[in-house]
């Protein structure tokens, strides 16, 4: 069985569900990421509501009434194309932050900041906001469920946008990284492919992007590979 999200229409920009861009809610007080290895704000690219366990609530039927606890929402650099290794869950040229989901508000941006130059604070989000929804696959490897998705819907196949949970379908080697308060390897929580349309997708070297959780300790990290 695999859990895919596929790609539902346009979504709110500022909706508190779990969504691909957009704009990031957080508690007040929370600052914009920025990138430790450029110093410049960091890209917006999705958030995942999340239940007491870790798991992703991605929306549709009962799924859409249960609470929430926590919000991962995930940031990447964009300043410095190919230089800040936002790809490395090490780097700090990425955020993956665990949440607690009362009173979000919308994130200020940041007035700008220089890296080379002053920063476009329009470049800090996707230029669209998906909408998703889940899909029960039958298939436990994720490549077969995805071409069977497709066959079954007769949607293009990069309507499928990740997946949730499960075990990672890793391009290269397994990255999965380690809690760096508790020592034990993190959770997975998302898969995420780049998105359906080229102008508005998230960058990940035409790759795959993995998200994973350590709920207990409230840590969390990001990375991709291609």
């Amino acid at each position: 069985m695999t859990t895919l999200i596929t790609y539902a229409g346009p979504g709110a920009p500022g909706a508190a569900v779990t969504r691909i861009g957009g704009l990031p809610l957080a508690p007040p007080g929370t600052a914009w990421p920025t990138c430790a290895e450029c110093g410049g704000p960091l890209r917006f690219l999705a958030q995942f509501r999340l239940d007491g366990t870790g798991s992703v609530l991605a929306g549709g039927g009962r799924r859409r009434r249960r609470a929430y606890a926590y919000v991962l929402a995930l940031f990447a650099c964009q300043n410095r194309l190919g230089v800040c290794r936002d790809w490395s869950a090490d780097s700090g040229a990425n955020t993956a932050l665990l949440l607690p989901a009362r009173g979000l508000r919308r994130l200020a941006r940041p007035r700008g900041g220089t890296v080379g130059g002053e920063v476009d604070v329009e470049k800090l989000l996707l230029g669209a906001t998906h909408a998703v929804e889940p899909y029960e696959a039958a298939e436990a490897d994720y490549d077969a469920a995805c071409a069977a998705w497709a066959a079954r819907t007769g949607r293009p196949r990069n309507d499928v946008l990740g997946r949730l949970g499960g075990p990672p379908a890793w391009l290269q080697c397994d990255r999965t990284p380690a809690c760096p308060d508790c020592a034990e390897p993190m959770r997975s929580v998302v898969q995420l492919q780049e998105g359906p349309d080229p102008l508005t997708a998230m960058n990940f070297g035409t790759g795959r992007a993995y998200a994973f959780a350590c709920v207990p300790c409230g840590e969390a990290a990001f990375l991709w590979q291609c």
